[in-house]
């Protein structure tokens, strides 16, 4: 008895007993409800293969996908105080500062690195939406200043990706501060001749899209980002009339000249190439493998002296 119970049974019900199945392997489309398989998604990009929406994806994936071969180097951003106004709402802002570095597994809302795109050497910075909504503080200005600092001392181009929901209200004015400081770092680099390149992801608004986010030599966006300081509910409440339809969204600003260019995520790597490289006079892009470099050539022998076929001739005394 004491073997059937001990071993058969209890492999009998590990057979039969549901297996549990992880919870992170299926994603839920936001806008048509597609459940999308984790792997297919990362792929993709997290760009839905069902209504190519695109949805929230991480800095250090982006920039995975961005540089070649994934490979990137990671500039230091200065750390700021942590909570300067001892700010409290439901909860003490150090703990919620914790609470999204655990959720995002990064320091904070931005990142900025170093690498090159197609063999273009460039700075890059991206915002996490992921972390506190991407919500713009002192560690976010530090962080477009040191872009901007790097930028030039390599005198490479910047690229920025910004989403955010606005100013962090934990950090009051101490955050507005941020709008006027990176303002002068990216005239900083125009000073300096560099091309910055915006590409403005779902959502960028409020005091992001007040400073750096619209401060570009070219503005770029993914398709259907809002793109904003207040948002079309604020607006619609305060003038009391109905907006139009994809008011503030990436089309709707492209037609209306705020706008360069809007591009699919899967094609951003290729066209900020292009772009950087017109805009620093460098040859097109090239795809695939660069040619082999042709042998050298074995130098030439000393070619041997001449010699006569006749003998020289002679002078002769004049009689």
């Amino acid at each position: 008895m004491n073997w059937i119970s001990n071993y058969v049974r209890p492999k009998i019900n590990s057979l039969f007993s549901r297996r549990e199945v992880p919870e992170n392997l299926w994603t839920k489309c936001d806008d048509c409800g597609t459940m999308l398989f984790h792997r297919e998604l990362a792929d993709n990009l997290r760009v839905c293969s069902s209504c190519g929406h695109h949805m929230h994806i991480a800095p250090r994936e982006r920039f995975e996908a961005l540089f070649d071969g994934g490979i990137f180097t990671e500039v230091a951003v200065p750390k700021p105080i942590e909570d300067p106004l001892k700010f409290r709402d439901q909860k003490k802002y150090p703990e919620r500062l914790r609470a999204a570095q655990k959720a995002a597994n990064e320091a904070e809302a931005m990142l900025v690195a170093e690498g090159e795109m197609h063999r273009t050497p460039i700075v890059a910075a991206a915002q996490d939406f992921g972390f506190m909504a991407g919500s713009m503080g002192m560690y976010v200005g530090n962080a477009i200043i040191a872009a901007a600092e790097r930028a030039v001392a390599l005198k490479r181009p910047l690229v920025l990706f910004s989403a955010a929901g606005g100013a962090r209200m934990q950090e009051g004015i101490l955050s507005l501060m941020q709008m006027p400081r990176t303002t002068v770092a990216i005239e900083m680099l125009k000073e300096a001749g560099l091309p910055y390149v915006v590409v403005l992801t779902h959502p960028t608004t409020g005091g992001v899209t007040a400073s750096y986010a619209m401060l570009g030599d070219v503005h770029i966006a993914e398709p259907n980002a809002l793109i904003c300081f207040a948002g079309p509910r604020v607006i619609e409440q305060t003038i009391r009339e109905t907006l139009p339809e994809g008011f503030q969204r990436a089309e709707y600003l492209l037609d209306h000249g705020m706008l360069d260019r809007v591009t699919p995520r899967g094609q951003l790597r290729d066209e900020l190439a292009t772009i950087l490289r017109m805009l620093t006079g460098q040859s097109p892009v090239v795809h695939g493998d660069l040619p082999q470099p042709l042998p050298e050539e074995a130098p030439a022998a000393d070619p041997a002296p001449e010699t006569a076929a006749t003998p020289p001739a002679t002078e002769t005394a004049k009689g």
